[in-house]
């Protein structure tokens, strides 16, 4: 059974979920409203992604007994206004959530709940992910700038890859 208190952290992660998938979804507009599909497309797929990401939560508390609190998801900031801005953005708040799942493993071993140690594990090895996968596009970002042939080469490269990430996340669901 899990704890009240390790329940109410799990909730308040959901919450952090839902904004990041929030947050995709204005980075989303954003790069369509700059006529960047691509870009645009990797952002969606990455707003299904945390939403999925939430659920996975919402799910491990019911099969756990515990009680899911939903609270209310804070408005993202405003445009970030370039593509570089953007994937800055993305790195500093993947970094946040992978400092939040680690405090979440710290309490549930702080309470000897391996169940939901184990359960965070994932969250750990995807948090891994995110931050290499954003740190790449940031450092060719940095290289070839973002602007002319090398946004538009890494534009067309986020659409192949939010495809995949489409196809993974139908497969998981």
């Amino acid at each position: 059974m899990i704890s009240d208190i390790m329940a109410t952290q799990i909730n308040a992660q959901i919450n952090r979920e839902f904004y990041s998938a929030y947050l995709y979804l204005a980075l989303s507009t954003e790069a369509e409203g700059m006529n960047l599909r691509g870009t645009g497309a990797w952002f969606l797929a990455k707003h299904h992604e945390e939403m999925m990401h939430a659920m996975k939560m919402v799910r491990y508390l019911l099969d756990q007994g515990a009680e899911v609190t939903l609270a209310g998801v804070t408005a993202p900031p405003p445009k970030a206004q370039t593509v570089l801005a953007m994937f800055e953005r993305t790195l500093e708040h993947e970094r946040s959530v992978t400092a939040a799942i680690n405090d979440l493993v710290d309490h549930a071993l702080s309470e000897k709940d391996h169940a939901t140690s184990i359960f965070l594990h994932w969250f750990i090895t995807e948090q891994i992910e995110e931050e290499a996968t954003v740190n790449d596009i940031l450092g060719r970002l940095r290289l070839f700038g973002d602007s002319g042939q090398g946004l538009l080469m890494l534009d067309n490269e986020l659409a192949a890859t939010a495809q995949t990430m489409g196809q993974a996340s139908s497969a998981a669901a």
